[in-house]
């Protein structure tokens, strides 16, 4: 007799029906998560996301070909790059650490290198929990490779894998990201490293889940630190140089925007039954499928996710002042078409003492003055 369906393998079944028959989960890494956290009001991204569709091969499937992603020089040269800082039991990777973290601890000279191989994520994540209790209690320098954590998103588990994470000999936690972008003179492109620290903070809060479930069940309450290590190359060379960024700011966003997130189960509860993102579907029935999703784009989407386009073109198709950017959408209000914020320009529309509709008329009168000028002295 089978066992009776718990709420948590429904939803599993669920979303396993929304990716498709036979069509393997694609992984939430955090990149991806902290893209989500980004955009929390965008329904469409977060069942794609928690039933684990390819979004790059659903875009290419709906005729929009996804222009976001690494090329595979970048991932090739980044791999490089990680292997050689942690080559050694990652001598190199734990002097950095404690150069730029913490000086005040004595030298990783023997630090540990758990194993932290097991069976499925399930069982890497249990794995990479022990390890990091037992690493607490020891009171040495342990490093732990590529572990594996999980965080609840939307009411679905993402696994994720940090590239490093380090255990000081007072039991804190350190997590490490290696990019293959370069320092130049000790800094390095802005824009590259908040996007790292937004990655980052997302494996801090995971981190945090696990320690807070060690402290309750009896055992260390390790202090996960704010301040991550980000490994990069130095200068145009292969040697490995790094700095400790402060996340705290990103991390307190991510959870906020992580909590505002519709949860998975609802948004899939409200979906015509038979709803399929499965990229074998034929495009109109594909198109329809993804459709009956509410999106929330932005300019912003171009840059982290597959989809952009597609959705991009939906907006525009819409007249969605969304299209124009967020903070364009702040401004006008309740006004959420184009269409209508030109009606409201003309005084066709809206409320007058309305501080959007007032400003829209007042740009319309000084637009016409201003052609009504230029005519004149055209004649």
């Amino acid at each position: 007799m089978p066992l009776p369906r718990t709420r948590e393998t429904g939803l599993r079944h669920r979303l396993a029906e929304l990716r498709g028959p036979e069509v393997p989960a694609k992984a939430l890494d955090a990149r991806a998560l902290a893209a989500l956290a980004a955009n929390p009001g965008c329904e469409r991204r977060a069942i794609l996301d928690g039933a684990g569709v390819d979004k790059a091969a659903l875009a290419d499937a709906l005729g929009s070909p996804s222009a976001f992603g690494q090329s595979q020089f970048a991932l090739t040269r980044g791999n490089a790059f990680e292997s050689r800082v942690k080559a050694d039991g990652g001598a190199e990777l734990l002097r950095l650490v404690h150069e730029k973290l913490d000086r005040k601890a004595e030298p990783p000279s023997d630090a540990e290198v758990p194993d932290l191989t097991a069976i499925g994520p399930e069982g890497r994540t249990a794995r990479t929990a022990l390890a990091l209790r037992d690493a607490t209690a020891a009171g040495g320098w342990t490093l732990l490779d590529h572990p594996m954590l999980a965080l609840d998103v939307a009411g679905s588990p993402a696994f994720l894998e940090p590239d490093a994470v380090v255990v000081h000999p007072d039991g804190g936690w350190t997590v490490v990201e290696i990019k293959s972008f370069p320092m130049l003179d000790g800094s390095a492109d802005p824009a590259k490293v908040g996007a790292a620290a937004r990655q980052a903070a997302v494996y801090v809060l995971a981190l945090e889940e696990v320690a807070a479930r060690l402290a309750h069940e009896g055992g260390p309450s390790p202090r996960v630190r704010h301040h991550v290590l980000l490994v990069c190359p130095k200068d145009f060379s292969n040697l490995a140089t790094a700095s400790a960024v402060d996340i705290r700011k990103q991390r307190a966003v991510t959870a906020r925007q992580l909590a505002r997130l519709t949860r998975v189960q609802d948004i899939a509860d409200a979906l015509p039954e038979g709803t399929c993102f499965s990229p074998a579907l034929p495009a109109d029935e594909l198109t329809e499928a993804v459709e009956a999703v509410p999106a929330t784009y932005a300019p912003e989407c171009l840059s982290a996710c597959e989809l952009a386009l597609h959705c991009r073109d939906r907006s525009r198709t819409d007249g969605a002042v969304t299209s124009l950017g967020r903070s364009v959408r702040a401004e006008l209000g309740g006004l959420t078409t184009v269409e209508d914020v030109l009606a409201a320009a003309r005084g066709e529309l809206g409320d007058p003492d309305h501080p959007a509709v007032a400003a829209l008329r007042r740009a319309a009168e000084l637009r016409a003055e201003a052609l009504g000028r230029g005519v004149a002295a055209c004649r």
